[in-house]
Protein backbone atom coordinates (compact mmCIF):
# COMPACT_ATOMS: atom_id res chain seq x y z
CA UNK A 1 0.00 0.00 0.00
CA UNK A 2 2.84 2.39 0.90
CA UNK A 3 4.56 1.61 -2.40
CA UNK A 4 1.32 2.32 -4.24
CA UNK A 5 0.95 5.65 -2.46
CA UNK A 6 4.54 6.59 -3.28
CA UNK A 7 3.92 5.80 -6.94
CA UNK A 8 0.79 7.96 -6.94
CA UNK A 9 2.66 10.78 -5.25
CA UNK A 10 5.50 10.58 -7.77
CA UNK A 11 2.99 10.46 -10.63
CA UNK A 12 1.12 13.49 -9.23
CA UNK A 13 4.35 15.47 -8.92
CA UNK A 14 5.40 14.47 -12.44
CA UNK A 15 2.04 15.53 -13.89
CA UNK A 16 2.22 18.82 -11.99
CA UNK A 17 5.72 19.53 -13.28
CA UNK A 18 4.68 18.63 -16.81
CA UNK A 19 1.67 20.96 -16.67
CA UNK A 20 3.82 23.63 -15.10
CA UNK A 21 6.42 23.40 -17.87
CA UNK A 22 3.68 23.49 -20.55
CA UNK A 23 1.24 26.04 -19.11
CA UNK A 24 3.69 28.60 -17.79
CA UNK A 25 5.29 29.25 -21.19
CA UNK A 26 1.76 29.49 -22.63
CA UNK A 27 0.90 32.12 -20.02
CA UNK A 28 3.94 34.14 -21.07
CA UNK A 29 3.26 33.69 -24.78
CA UNK A 30 -0.33 34.86 -24.41
CA UNK A 31 0.82 38.13 -22.88
CA UNK A 32 3.97 38.75 -24.92
CA UNK A 33 3.81 39.33 -28.67
CA UNK A 34 6.60 38.11 -30.89
CA UNK A 35 7.12 41.76 -31.79
CA UNK A 36 6.44 44.82 -29.69
CA UNK A 37 6.73 48.46 -30.63
CA UNK A 38 7.19 51.34 -28.19
CA UNK A 39 7.80 55.03 -28.66
CA UNK A 40 10.85 56.66 -27.13
CA UNK A 41 10.09 57.31 -23.46
CA UNK A 42 6.97 55.12 -23.53
CA UNK A 43 6.40 52.39 -20.92
CA UNK A 44 4.30 49.25 -21.21
CA UNK A 45 3.48 46.97 -18.27
CA UNK A 46 2.44 43.32 -18.07
CA UNK A 47 0.89 41.28 -15.29
CA UNK A 48 1.73 37.58 -15.12
CA UNK A 49 0.36 34.88 -12.84
CA UNK A 50 3.18 32.43 -12.30
CA UNK A 51 4.76 30.91 -9.17
CA UNK A 52 8.44 31.23 -10.09
CA UNK A 53 10.79 33.93 -11.29
CA UNK A 54 11.29 34.67 -14.99
CA UNK A 55 14.68 35.44 -16.49
CA UNK A 56 15.33 37.64 -19.48
CA UNK A 57 18.46 38.45 -21.47
CA UNK A 58 18.90 41.17 -24.14
CA UNK A 59 21.34 41.47 -27.02
CA UNK A 60 21.65 45.24 -26.44
CA UNK A 61 21.66 47.27 -23.25
CA UNK A 62 21.07 50.80 -24.53
CA UNK A 63 17.59 50.43 -26.06
CA UNK A 64 15.20 49.87 -23.14
CA UNK A 65 14.84 49.39 -19.41
CA UNK A 66 13.07 46.48 -17.73
CA UNK A 67 11.35 47.31 -14.45
CA UNK A 68 13.18 50.63 -14.40
CA UNK A 69 16.67 49.11 -14.65
CA UNK A 70 19.13 48.78 -17.54
CA UNK A 71 19.45 45.41 -19.25
CA UNK A 72 22.51 43.25 -18.66
CA UNK A 73 23.65 41.62 -21.89
CA UNK A 74 26.12 39.25 -20.25
CA UNK A 75 23.68 37.37 -18.03
CA UNK A 76 19.99 36.73 -17.47
CA UNK A 77 18.09 39.38 -15.54
CA UNK A 78 15.67 38.04 -12.92
CA UNK A 79 12.03 39.17 -12.89
CA UNK A 80 10.42 38.62 -9.51
CA UNK A 81 7.33 36.39 -9.81
CA UNK A 82 5.09 38.54 -7.58
CA UNK A 83 5.85 41.84 -9.29
CA UNK A 84 4.68 43.51 -12.50
CA UNK A 85 6.88 43.44 -15.55
CA UNK A 86 7.42 46.69 -17.48
CA UNK A 87 9.38 47.74 -20.54
CA UNK A 88 10.37 51.35 -21.21
CA UNK A 89 11.77 52.56 -24.53
CA UNK A 90 14.89 54.70 -24.29
CA UNK A 91 16.27 55.42 -27.76
CA UNK A 92 15.37 54.50 -31.32
CA UNK A 93 16.51 51.01 -32.24
CA UNK A 94 15.73 47.31 -31.95
CA UNK A 95 16.55 44.78 -29.24
CA UNK A 96 15.95 41.02 -29.01
CA UNK A 97 14.87 39.58 -25.66
CA UNK A 98 15.16 35.95 -24.59
CA UNK A 99 12.83 34.77 -21.80
CA UNK A 100 13.49 31.61 -19.82
CA UNK A 101 12.93 29.74 -16.57
CA UNK A 102 15.58 28.78 -14.03
CA UNK A 103 18.21 31.24 -15.21
CA UNK A 104 18.22 30.16 -18.86
CA UNK A 105 17.64 26.45 -18.34
CA UNK A 106 14.21 26.36 -20.08
CA UNK A 107 13.77 28.88 -22.94
CA UNK A 108 10.14 29.95 -23.35
CA UNK A 109 9.96 33.03 -25.60
CA UNK A 110 11.88 35.26 -28.00
CA UNK A 111 10.68 38.87 -28.24
CA UNK A 112 11.82 41.67 -30.55
CA UNK A 113 11.19 45.19 -29.27
CA UNK A 114 11.38 48.14 -31.68
CA UNK A 115 11.72 51.60 -30.17
CA UNK A 116 10.26 54.22 -32.51
CA UNK A 117 10.33 58.00 -32.55
CA UNK A 118 7.05 59.64 -31.55
CA UNK A 119 5.10 60.57 -34.68
CA UNK A 120 1.99 62.58 -35.45
CA UNK A 121 -0.27 62.64 -38.50
CA UNK A 122 -3.15 64.65 -39.82
CA UNK A 123 -6.35 62.74 -39.09
CA UNK A 124 -8.54 62.10 -42.14
CA UNK A 125 -12.27 61.68 -42.33
CA UNK A 126 -12.40 63.26 -45.80
CA UNK A 127 -14.70 61.58 -48.31
CA UNK A 128 -12.72 60.60 -51.38
CA UNK A 129 -13.62 59.30 -54.79
CA UNK A 130 -11.53 56.33 -55.87
CA UNK A 131 -10.75 56.12 -59.57
CA UNK A 132 -8.54 53.36 -60.91
CA UNK A 133 -7.95 53.77 -64.61
CA UNK A 134 -5.24 53.61 -67.29
CA UNK A 135 -5.28 49.93 -66.36
CA UNK A 136 -7.97 48.92 -68.79
CA UNK A 137 -11.34 47.27 -68.16
CA UNK A 138 -12.21 44.11 -66.28
CA UNK A 139 -14.00 41.09 -67.72
CA UNK A 140 -17.05 40.34 -65.55
CA UNK A 141 -18.97 37.79 -67.64
CA UNK A 142 -19.72 36.19 -70.98
CA UNK A 143 -22.49 37.05 -73.46
CA UNK A 144 -23.51 33.89 -75.32
CA UNK A 145 -24.29 34.04 -79.03
CA UNK A 146 -26.18 31.46 -81.06
CA UNK A 147 -24.59 29.56 -83.91
CA UNK A 148 -26.20 26.52 -85.57
CA UNK A 149 -28.44 25.96 -82.55
CA UNK A 150 -25.59 26.15 -80.01
CA UNK A 151 -24.63 28.95 -77.66
CA UNK A 152 -21.05 30.11 -77.37
CA UNK A 153 -18.82 33.08 -76.55
CA UNK A 154 -15.96 33.73 -79.00
CA UNK A 155 -13.89 35.38 -76.26
CA UNK A 156 -14.41 32.49 -73.84
CA UNK A 157 -13.43 29.93 -76.48
CA UNK A 158 -10.30 31.95 -77.25
CA UNK A 159 -9.23 31.79 -73.59
CA UNK A 160 -10.25 35.12 -72.05
CA UNK A 161 -11.31 34.53 -68.44
CA UNK A 162 -13.56 36.35 -66.00
CA UNK A 163 -11.36 38.62 -63.90
CA UNK A 164 -8.91 39.34 -66.75
CA UNK A 165 -8.03 42.99 -67.22
CA UNK A 166 -8.02 44.03 -70.87
CA UNK A 167 -5.12 46.41 -71.30
CA UNK A 168 -4.94 46.81 -75.08
CA UNK A 169 -6.98 46.03 -78.20
CA UNK A 170 -4.82 45.49 -81.29
CA UNK A 171 -2.01 47.36 -79.55
CA UNK A 172 -4.15 50.38 -78.59
CA UNK A 173 -4.33 51.18 -74.86
CA UNK A 174 -7.70 51.04 -73.08
CA UNK A 175 -8.59 53.82 -70.65
CA UNK A 176 -12.22 53.14 -69.74
CA UNK A 177 -15.28 51.18 -70.74
CA UNK A 178 -16.37 53.70 -73.38
CA UNK A 179 -13.05 53.66 -75.21
CA UNK A 180 -12.93 49.85 -74.96
CA UNK A 181 -16.40 49.37 -76.42
CA UNK A 182 -15.89 51.73 -79.36
CA UNK A 183 -12.45 50.28 -80.12
CA UNK A 184 -13.68 46.67 -80.05
CA UNK A 185 -16.60 47.52 -82.35
CA UNK A 186 -14.30 49.29 -84.79
CA UNK A 187 -11.58 46.63 -84.80
CA UNK A 188 -14.01 43.70 -85.06
CA UNK A 189 -14.92 44.71 -88.63
CA UNK A 190 -11.29 44.15 -89.65
CA UNK A 191 -11.04 40.49 -88.63
CA UNK A 192 -9.25 38.88 -85.70
CA UNK A 193 -8.65 41.03 -82.60
CA UNK A 194 -5.57 40.74 -80.45
CA UNK A 195 -6.28 41.40 -76.75
CA UNK A 196 -3.49 42.17 -74.30
CA UNK A 197 -4.75 41.03 -70.90
CA UNK A 198 -3.31 40.96 -67.41
CA UNK A 199 -4.04 37.92 -65.28
CA UNK A 200 -2.59 37.22 -61.83
CA UNK A 201 0.16 39.77 -62.41
CA UNK A 202 1.18 38.34 -65.80
CA UNK A 203 0.48 39.80 -69.23
CA UNK A 204 -0.46 37.68 -72.23
CA UNK A 205 -1.91 38.12 -75.71
CA UNK A 206 -5.10 36.36 -76.79
CA UNK A 207 -6.58 36.40 -80.30
CA UNK A 208 -10.36 36.40 -80.68
CA UNK A 209 -12.31 35.83 -83.89
CA UNK A 210 -15.42 38.11 -83.79
CA UNK A 211 -18.71 36.49 -84.78
CA UNK A 212 -21.12 38.20 -87.19
CA UNK A 213 -24.60 37.97 -85.68
CA UNK A 214 -26.98 37.35 -88.60
CA UNK A 215 -30.01 38.94 -86.96
CA UNK A 216 -28.38 42.36 -86.37
CA UNK A 217 -25.51 42.12 -88.85
CA UNK A 218 -22.98 43.21 -86.21
CA UNK A 219 -19.77 41.59 -85.03
CA UNK A 220 -19.70 40.44 -81.39
CA UNK A 221 -17.04 38.84 -79.20
CA UNK A 222 -19.31 37.74 -76.32
CA UNK A 223 -17.96 39.65 -73.29
CA UNK A 224 -19.34 41.77 -70.48
CA UNK A 225 -16.83 44.37 -69.29
CA UNK A 226 -16.77 47.33 -66.93
CA UNK A 227 -14.40 49.90 -65.48
CA UNK A 228 -11.90 48.48 -63.02
CA UNK A 229 -13.10 50.52 -60.03
CA UNK A 230 -14.85 53.71 -59.04
CA UNK A 231 -16.42 54.43 -55.67
CA UNK A 232 -16.44 56.45 -52.49
CA UNK A 233 -14.25 55.84 -49.42
CA UNK A 234 -12.67 57.75 -46.56
CA UNK A 235 -9.17 59.11 -46.04
CA UNK A 236 -7.65 57.80 -42.79
CA UNK A 237 -4.51 59.91 -42.34
CA UNK A 238 -1.82 61.82 -44.19
CA UNK A 239 1.69 62.97 -43.40
CA UNK A 240 2.31 66.65 -44.25
CA UNK A 241 6.07 66.09 -44.44
CA UNK A 242 6.15 63.24 -46.95
CA UNK A 243 2.67 63.81 -48.48
CA UNK A 244 2.00 60.09 -47.93
CA UNK A 245 -1.53 59.01 -47.10
CA UNK A 246 -3.53 55.93 -46.16
CA UNK A 247 -7.23 55.32 -46.83
CA UNK A 248 -9.99 52.67 -46.74
CA UNK A 249 -8.32 50.24 -44.32
CA UNK A 250 -9.04 47.25 -46.60
CA UNK A 251 -8.19 46.05 -50.08
CA UNK A 252 -10.26 47.05 -53.12
CA UNK A 253 -11.76 43.96 -54.74
CA UNK A 254 -13.96 43.52 -57.74
CA UNK A 255 -17.46 42.75 -56.47
CA UNK A 256 -18.29 40.38 -59.29
CA UNK A 257 -15.02 38.44 -59.52
CA UNK A 258 -13.94 38.83 -55.86
CA UNK A 259 -10.36 39.44 -56.98
CA UNK A 260 -8.05 42.25 -55.92
CA UNK A 261 -8.07 45.17 -58.34
CA UNK A 262 -4.68 45.73 -59.90
CA UNK A 263 -3.55 49.35 -60.08
CA UNK A 264 -1.25 50.85 -62.66
CA UNK A 265 -2.25 54.48 -62.22
CA UNK A 266 -5.09 55.47 -59.93
CA UNK A 267 -6.40 58.67 -58.43
CA UNK A 268 -8.18 59.82 -55.32
CA UNK A 269 -10.39 62.84 -55.87
CA UNK A 270 -12.52 65.06 -53.72
CA UNK A 271 -16.02 63.70 -53.14
CA UNK A 272 -19.08 65.53 -51.86
CA UNK A 273 -21.68 63.33 -50.16
CA UNK A 274 -25.12 64.08 -51.63
CA UNK A 275 -27.17 61.18 -50.28
CA UNK A 276 -27.01 58.30 -47.82
CA UNK A 277 -28.96 55.06 -48.06
CA UNK A 278 -29.56 54.05 -44.47
CA UNK A 279 -28.27 50.72 -43.24
CA UNK A 280 -30.78 48.12 -42.09
CA UNK A 281 -30.37 44.67 -40.63
CA UNK A 282 -29.31 42.43 -43.52
CA UNK A 283 -29.04 45.38 -45.95
CA UNK A 284 -25.86 47.48 -45.85
CA UNK A 285 -26.26 51.21 -46.37
CA UNK A 286 -24.19 53.38 -48.68
CA UNK A 287 -22.84 56.89 -49.15
CA UNK A 288 -23.47 58.44 -52.56
CA UNK A 289 -21.01 61.09 -53.70
CA UNK A 290 -20.16 63.21 -56.70
CA UNK A 291 -16.67 64.01 -57.90
CA UNK A 292 -15.04 65.61 -60.90
CA UNK A 293 -11.65 64.16 -61.72
CA UNK A 294 -10.37 67.09 -63.74
CA UNK A 295 -10.91 69.70 -61.00
CA UNK A 296 -10.73 67.78 -57.75
CA UNK A 297 -7.69 65.48 -57.94
CA UNK A 298 -6.21 65.02 -54.47
CA UNK A 299 -3.47 62.49 -55.16
CA UNK A 300 -2.28 59.24 -56.67
CA UNK A 301 -2.92 55.62 -55.75
CA UNK A 302 0.29 53.61 -55.69
CA UNK A 303 -0.66 50.54 -53.65
CA UNK A 304 -3.81 48.48 -53.12
CA UNK A 305 -3.21 46.25 -50.08
CA UNK A 306 -5.18 44.32 -47.42
CA UNK A 307 -4.84 47.46 -45.26
CA UNK A 308 -6.11 49.97 -47.77
CA UNK A 309 -4.86 52.18 -50.56
CA UNK A 310 -1.72 54.29 -50.27
CA UNK A 311 0.02 56.92 -52.33
CA UNK A 312 0.97 60.60 -52.46
CA UNK A 313 -1.20 63.67 -52.06
CA UNK A 314 -0.96 66.53 -54.53
CA UNK A 315 -3.16 68.75 -52.38
CA UNK A 316 -5.80 68.39 -49.70
CA UNK A 317 -7.82 71.60 -49.95
CA UNK A 318 -9.87 73.30 -47.25
CA UNK A 319 -12.03 71.11 -45.06
CA UNK A 320 -13.89 71.75 -41.84
CA UNK A 321 -12.53 69.20 -39.35
CA UNK A 322 -12.55 68.76 -35.56
CA UNK A 323 -8.80 68.05 -35.71
CA UNK A 324 -7.04 70.76 -37.75
CA UNK A 325 -3.64 69.94 -36.19
CA UNK A 326 -1.57 66.72 -36.27
CA UNK A 327 -2.36 64.17 -33.57
CA UNK A 328 -0.06 61.44 -32.19
CA UNK A 329 -0.05 57.93 -33.61
CA UNK A 330 -1.36 55.28 -31.22
CA UNK A 331 0.17 51.79 -31.31
CA UNK A 332 -1.92 48.62 -31.24
CA UNK A 333 -1.27 47.74 -27.61
CA UNK A 334 -2.56 51.16 -26.51
CA UNK A 335 -6.08 50.58 -27.84
CA UNK A 336 -8.50 49.75 -25.04
CA UNK A 337 -12.13 48.77 -24.77
CA UNK A 338 -14.13 51.88 -24.03
CA UNK A 339 -15.27 55.18 -25.58
CA UNK A 340 -13.70 56.53 -28.76
CA UNK A 341 -14.73 58.60 -31.78
CA UNK A 342 -14.68 58.33 -35.55
CA UNK A 343 -14.30 61.11 -38.11
CA UNK A 344 -16.38 60.91 -41.27
CA UNK A 345 -18.56 62.94 -43.67
CA UNK A 346 -22.33 62.48 -43.87
CA UNK A 347 -23.17 65.57 -45.93
CA UNK A 348 -21.17 67.68 -48.38
CA UNK A 349 -17.52 67.70 -47.32
CA UNK A 350 -17.88 68.63 -43.64
CA UNK A 351 -15.91 66.22 -41.44
CA UNK A 352 -17.69 65.47 -38.17
CA UNK A 353 -16.86 63.54 -35.02
CA UNK A 354 -19.20 60.76 -33.83
CA UNK A 355 -19.11 58.70 -30.64
CA UNK A 356 -18.38 54.98 -30.80
CA UNK A 357 -17.49 52.30 -28.27
CA UNK A 358 -14.60 49.88 -28.75
CA UNK A 359 -16.07 46.54 -27.66
CA UNK A 360 -13.10 44.27 -28.23
CA UNK A 361 -9.44 44.41 -29.18
CA UNK A 362 -7.38 41.51 -30.46
CA UNK A 363 -3.78 40.95 -29.44
CA UNK A 364 -2.21 40.70 -32.90
CA UNK A 365 1.30 39.36 -33.36
CA UNK A 366 1.00 40.03 -37.07
CA UNK A 367 -0.95 42.60 -39.08
CA UNK A 368 -4.66 41.93 -39.57
CA UNK A 369 -7.60 43.99 -40.81
CA UNK A 370 -10.13 42.96 -38.13
CA UNK A 371 -8.30 43.57 -34.87
CA UNK A 372 -10.96 45.83 -33.35
CA UNK A 373 -14.74 45.52 -32.94
CA UNK A 374 -16.64 48.79 -32.59
CA UNK A 375 -20.23 49.87 -31.96
CA UNK A 376 -21.74 53.18 -33.09
CA UNK A 377 -23.19 54.98 -30.04
CA UNK A 378 -23.84 58.41 -31.52
CA UNK A 379 -27.61 58.92 -31.89
CA UNK A 380 -27.10 61.59 -34.56
CA UNK A 381 -25.09 59.22 -36.76
CA UNK A 382 -27.55 56.40 -36.19
CA UNK A 383 -30.41 58.66 -37.27
CA UNK A 384 -28.59 59.61 -40.48
CA UNK A 385 -26.93 56.34 -41.53
CA UNK A 386 -28.35 53.58 -39.35
CA UNK A 387 -24.79 52.67 -38.37
CA UNK A 388 -21.77 51.82 -40.51
CA UNK A 389 -22.35 52.17 -44.26
CA UNK A 390 -20.35 51.60 -47.42
CA UNK A 391 -18.13 54.60 -48.06
CA UNK A 392 -17.30 54.88 -44.37
CA UNK A 393 -14.37 52.48 -44.70
CA UNK A 394 -11.19 54.24 -43.66
CA UNK A 395 -12.89 56.58 -41.19
CA UNK A 396 -10.21 57.25 -38.56
CA UNK A 397 -10.73 56.17 -34.96
CA UNK A 398 -9.37 58.43 -32.21
CA UNK A 399 -9.05 57.33 -28.60
CA UNK A 400 -7.39 59.19 -25.73
CA UNK A 401 -6.09 61.84 -28.11
CA UNK A 402 -4.33 59.35 -30.40
CA UNK A 403 -5.05 58.09 -33.90
CA UNK A 404 -5.47 54.36 -33.28
CA UNK A 405 -7.56 52.71 -36.00
CA UNK A 406 -9.74 52.82 -39.10
CA UNK A 407 -13.21 51.44 -39.80
CA UNK A 408 -13.09 48.53 -42.27
CA UNK A 409 -16.22 46.36 -42.33
CA UNK A 410 -19.82 46.37 -41.11
CA UNK A 411 -21.70 43.50 -39.48
CA UNK A 412 -24.42 42.92 -42.07
CA UNK A 413 -26.91 41.64 -39.49
CA UNK A 414 -26.13 44.48 -37.07
CA UNK A 415 -25.02 47.64 -38.92
CA UNK A 416 -24.42 49.45 -35.62
CA UNK A 417 -21.33 47.24 -35.18
CA UNK A 418 -18.32 46.54 -37.33
CA UNK A 419 -14.62 45.80 -37.59
CA UNK A 420 -11.67 48.16 -37.61
CA UNK A 421 -7.95 47.76 -38.18
CA UNK A 422 -5.13 49.17 -36.10
CA UNK A 423 -3.76 52.25 -37.85
CA UNK A 424 -0.28 51.00 -36.93
CA UNK A 425 -0.55 48.45 -39.74
CA UNK A 426 -1.59 51.17 -42.19
CA UNK A 427 1.42 53.28 -41.23
CA UNK A 428 3.60 50.24 -41.92
CA UNK A 429 2.05 49.79 -45.38
CA UNK A 430 2.56 53.49 -46.11
CA UNK A 431 6.28 52.92 -45.42
CA UNK A 432 6.45 56.01 -43.25
CA UNK A 433 7.86 54.04 -40.30
CA UNK A 434 10.01 50.88 -40.47
CA UNK A 435 7.80 48.65 -38.35
CA UNK A 436 8.81 45.00 -37.98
Amino acid sequence: MASYRRKNAVLTVAVFLLLFIILLPLEVKVHLDENLRLFEGQEHSYQFKFPVDLYVRADREDILHINGSPMNVDQFNRIDYHGDFSLKGLTKGSVNLEFSLFNGLIPIRQLTVDILPEMSFMAGGHSIGIKIHDQGVIVVGYHYLEKEGEHFSPAQEAGIQIGDIIMKVNGKAIKDIDSAASLIIRESTKGEINFTVKRSGHTENITVEPFLCPDVQEFRIGLYIRDTAAGVGTLTFYDPESNSYGALGHIITDLETNTAVEIAEGLIVRADIINIKMAQRGRPGEKAGIFREEKDILGSIEKNTPFGIFGRLERIGDYMTPYPDPIPLGLAFEVQTGPAEILTVVEGNNIQSFDIYIERTTNQNRPGDKGIIIRVKDENLLDITGGIVQGMSGSPIIQNGRLVGAVTHVFVNDPTRGYATYVEWMVKEAEILPLS
